[in-house]
């Protein structure tokens, strides 16, 4: 039995490999890799948080820096997510999470004989 679920194991990581979400991801995730200036914004968007949490760590905190910290870390953050690249990686990741989810429920459903609640109403008839 060991050998037969890990041949199935196997058999499912495969086709989950050779979905078109996964290809897509992986594409998204490619295009990121391959964005210089998004890769840029991550990277200022990490050292600002950094820097405002360590300004507000200080005893004496120096607020108009931190305001102008803050400034800073919202114009990042519209940079990166009205970002193309970045909005692509995000609904592909999402839709790879959906599908790795659904394979969840199904096995857990299989086991259990219940369908696991995900707190969406939509994946079943609703909580009782």
């Amino acid at each position: 039995k060991q050998m037969e679920i890990m041949e199935i194991a196997e058999m499912l990581g495969k086709a989950i490999k050779a979905d078109p979400r996964m290809e897509r991801l992986n594409n998204a995730k490619k295009a990121y890799d391959d964005d210089i200036t998004l890769n840029k914004y991550m990277m200022e968007y990490d050292v600002q948080q950094k820097a405002m949490s360590k300004e507000y760590e200080k005893p004496e905190k120096d607020m108009a820096l931190i305001s102008e910290i803050q400034k800073r870390v919202d114009e990042l953050y519209k940079l990166i997510t009205e970002n193309p690249v970045f909005a692509e990686l995000d609904e592909a990741q999402a839709d790879v999470n959906a599908l790795m989810n659904e394979v969840n429920q199904t096995i857990t459903y299989n086991i259990t004989g219940e369908n696991p609640c995900t707190h969406d109403c939509s994946t079943c008839g609703g909580c009782h």
